[in-house]
C-alpha cells in the first residue's frame, strides 16, 4: 500500500484546521447574533414623542392615600396636558428594619403585590383603565437592586443576596439600612426579576417602568429586559441614572441632573450663566439627539430631602420652570408642584398635599404643556428641534434661545438674574410673526425684563 506523499499530508491537514476554524467560527458568529438578537437599539414608543411627565406620589397625593382617590385627579391632569403618569412604587412595604412609622416606598416586600394601603389588585386595574380611557400612560417605579429585609425571597434564596466576607446579607448603601441588596451576578436573580417586569405589563397593561438606582443594576440586564418587554407592547423606559449608554439599548429617557443642580446654584448666585451654556455644551456631546433628557425643578428625592422648589429656586422658580419645559428634554412635574406646594413631603410618614392653595403655577403648566404638545420644534428627541443660541447685549445675564422644526418654532428669553436688565437680541429672525405665550405680544429686539422674567414667543 503507497504512503501518502508530504504535501498531501499537509494539504489535508491544512483543509481540516480550515474546517475546524469555519466550525468554531460559524458557532461563534451565531452565539454573538443571539446575544444581538436578544438586545435591539431603542425605540421611543410613537405616543412618547410630545410627551410630559408627571410624578404621582399616592401616598400624599389625597386623604385617604389610595388609587381611586387619586383618580378623581386625573381629569384635572388631562387639562393641565400631562401625558405620562409615573406612580411612585406600589407594592407593600417591608416591616422589618422599617424607616419610620410607614417605611419607605423603595423597600419592597412582594413584587407582584400591591401595597394595601393604596387599594386592591381591581382598584389598580381600573386606574390603568381610567388612565388610558383618557388618552394617558401609565408607567410604575420598580426596585430591582435590593429588596425589604422581609422579602419572602431572603428566605427561600439567600444565595441570590450580596454578603461580607461573614457571610452575611448587606445592605447596598449603609445608610440604607431597611433593605438589602440583590446579586446580579446569579443567573437566577435576573431571571426572577425579568419575570416579575413582565408580569406588570401582561396583567395590568401598565406601560412601562421607572427604574430606581437604574445605574446599580448591570446595564445589560436593562437590556435583555427591554427587549422581552417590547415584544409585549411598545413600551417607555424611564431610568434614575444619566449613564449615556443606557439609552442605547434599554432607556427612553435619563435624568438631566447636571443641569437641574446649575439651576439652583444659578437661583441661589453660586453660578453663573457661562456654567449653564458650558453644560447644554457637554450633553450635546455627551448625548445623542434622540435621547430623551428629563428636566426636573423637583422630584420625591428634590422635595423631601433637599428642599421645596421655592428653597432651592426662591423667586426664579417661574423661571426654571420655563427652561425645564423649552430646553430640549421632557418636563417633570412632581405631584403638588402645580398647588405651589411649598414644604418637604415627609417620607416615611403621611404628609397630604394641600389642594386648596390659590396658585398661579396650574396656568403656567397648563400653558407650557399645551405648547409641548403642540408645538412641533418642542417634541422630545429628533422628533423635536435642536436649540440655537440668541446672542444678546447681556449675554451674562439673558438666557435666549431659538428652537425650530419644519415651520414651527419656539425662542425663550429668560432674565436669569436678580436684576432688571435692558438689552437687545442680535440675532436676525427669518419670522418676525412670533406672539409671546402669556401676553400676547409680538416679538421685536428691545427689551427691559424684570428680575427672574420671561418670554416664550412661538408662531401660532
Amino acid at each position: 500500500m503507497k504512503t501518502k506523499s508530504l504535501p498531501l499530508i499537509r494539504k489535508t491537514l491544512a483543509m481540516l484546521l480550515l474546517m475546524f476554524i469555519g466550525f468554531y467560527g460559524c458557532k461563534n458568529k451565531a452565539n454573538n447574533e443571539q446575544k444581538i438578537a436578544d438586545y435591539q437599539k431603542v425605540e421611543h414608543p410613537e405616543w412618547s414623542k410630545n410627551a410630559s411627565i408627571y410624578e404621582v406620589n399616592i401616598r400624599q397625593y389625597t386623604p385617604e392615600g389610595t388609587f381611586n382617590g387619586f383618580a378623581e385627579h386625573l381629569p384635572r391632569l388631562k387639562e393641565m396636558g400631562v401625558d405620562i403618569l409615573w406612580l411612585m412604587p406600589i407594592h407593600p412595604i417591608g416591616e422589618k428594619n422599617r424607616k419610620g412609622s410607614m417605611g419607605s416606598y423603595y423597600s419592597v416586600k412582594d413584587y407582584l403585590g400591591i401595597n394595601p394601603e393604596f387599594g386592591t389588585e381591581e382598584d389598580f386595574k381600573n386606574l390603568v383603565n381610567q388612565i388610558h380611557d383618557l388618552g394617558m400612560y401609565v408607567i410604575i417605579d420598580w426596585v430591582a437592586n435590593h429588596t425589604a429585609w422581609d422579602n419572602q425571597l431572603i428566605d427561600d434564596h439567600p444565595e441570590w443576596y450580596t454578603k461580607n466576607e461573614e457571610g452575611e446579607i448587606i445592605a447596598p448603601v449603609d445608610d440604607w439600612t431597611d433593605v438589602a441588596d440583590l446579586n446580579y451576578e446569579i443567573p437566577e436573580v435576573r431571571e426572577y426579576m425579568t419575570d416579575a417586569l413582565i408580569y406588570w405589563v401582561k396583567n395590568f397593561n401598565i406601560d412601562g417602568y421607572r427604574c430606581d438606582v437604574a445605574g446599580m443594576v448591570p446595564t445589560d440586564f436593562w437590556n435583555k429586559v427591554r427587549y422581552e418587554l417590547d415584544k409585549i407592547k411598545p413600551v417607555f423606559m424611564l431610568a434614575e441614572a444619566n449613564d449615556p449608554e443606557l439609552h442605547e439599548y434599554a432607556f427612553d429617557m435619563t435624568y438631566a441632573w447636571d443641569l437641574h443642580f446649575i439651576w439652583n446654584e444659578i437661583a441661589q448666585g453660586k453660578k453663573s450663566m457661562e456654567d449653564l451654556a458650558n453644560q447644554l455644551e457637554k450633553e450635546k456631546t455627551k448625548y445623542n439627539p434622540d435621547d430623551y433628557r428629563m428636566m426636573f425643578t423637583s422630584n420625591h428625592d428634590e422635595n423631601s430631602w433637599k428642599g421645596t422648589v421655592y428653597e432651592r429656586l426662591g423667586e426664579a422658580t417661574e423661571t426654571f420652570t420655563v427652561l425645564s419645559a423649552t430646553l430640549p428634554g421632557m418636563p417633570l412635574i412632581y405631584s403638588g408642584q402645580e398647588a405651589c406646594m411649598n414644604k418637604q413631603l415627609r417620607f416615611f410618614e403621611k404628609d397630604t398635599i394641600n389642594w386648596d392653595k390659590n396658585c398661579s403655577m396650574n396656568e403656567l403648566y397648563k400653558t407650557l404643556l399645551t405648547q409641548k404638545k403642540d408645538n412641533k420644534a418642542l417634541w422630545n428627541g429628533e422628533y423635536g428641534g435642536t436649540m440655537d443660541r440668541i446672542k444678546t447685549t447681556a449675554d451674562e445675564n439673558i438666557f435666549a434661545f431659538s428652537r425650530r422644526k419644519e415651520n414651527h418654532q419656539l425662542i425663550s428669553i429668560l432674565n436669569l438674574s436678580d436684576k432688571e436688565v435692558e438689552f437687545e437680541l442680535l440675532n436676525e429672525f427669518e419670522n418676525d410673526q412670533l406672539f409671546e405665550l402669556f401676553t400676547d405680544e409680538q416679538i421685536t429686539t428691545q427689551y427691559k425684563m424684570q428680575p427672574w422674567g420671561y418670554k416664550v414667543f412661538s408662531n401660532r
